[in-house]
């Protein structure tokens, strides 16, 4: 049984693992009640962050490493294509962009405008995470525009570390995204292993229901 310590980012992991048919259950993890009081997570990430796993006796923080291991451990599958697959480059690219390139950015828009001071929400920092947020997005809208989804005509782990940004970016910074992108996150949120991922994950979908995006 794989277990998943917190929701935030841990969704990807849990949809993943939804997808790929593995046993699992999801630990919460409250942040906000803070970490230090809750010593068996600290046992498994003593940087106190989200999400983690436990695998036996595995142990991984960082939701794509921890998709990466998942899908090396117990696949092969269909949503990590293979390195000689025409779709495999852009699989990669799009994989590390959903977090590096996206959801790391625009994390810091959402912190700026959940909790800094009035003064503070469109600071210079956070304006910059939000063109960094800006930029990248066009490459998922150019990419899009070719293909139904990010690595071609078939649903891989890319668009479940895209679709988690880009709904952190509709509910947590009020992004409004285009038209493209909305089609697309139709086509991955009604995919079976989404909804039953949001079941699981109880506090997302709470939040989803006080924050309708444009």
């Amino acid at each position: 049984m794989i277990t998943v310590f917190g929701e935030g980012r841990g969704f990807r992991v849990v949809w993943l693992l939804e997808e790929m048919g593995l046993a699992h259950r999801l630990r919460p993890v409250d942040l906000l009640a803070g970490v230090e009081n809750d010593p068996e997570f600290l046992a498994i990430n003593p940087a106190g962050f989200i999400p983690a796993i436990r695998d036996g006796d595995v142990t991984m923080v960082e939701s794509i490493a921890i998709m990466e291991y998942l899908m090396a451990r117990y696949g092969p599958t269909p949503l990590a294509p293979a390195p000689h697959d025409p779709a495999f480059p852009a699989y990669q690219q799009f994989l590390h962009l959903g977090e590096a390139g996206l959801a790391a950015s625009v994390y810091f828009v959402v912190g700026a405008r959940s909790f800094a001071p009035e003064s503070e929400r469109e600071n210079w920092s956070a304006g910059q995470a939000l063109d960094v947020f800006q930029t990248r997005l066009g490459l998922v809208t150019r990419q899009l525009a070719r293909t139904p989804y990010l690595a071609g005509d078939r649903f891989t782990a890319a668009d479940i570390s895209v679709t988690y940004a880009l709904e952190l970016a509709q509910h947590g910074a009020g992004i409004a995204l285009g038209e493209t992108e909305k089609a697309y996150l139709a086509r991955t949120s009604a995919r079976a292993g989404y909804q039953r991922a949001m079941e699981t994950c109880e506090s997302r979908k709470a939040w989803f229901a006080r924050t309708p995006v444009q």
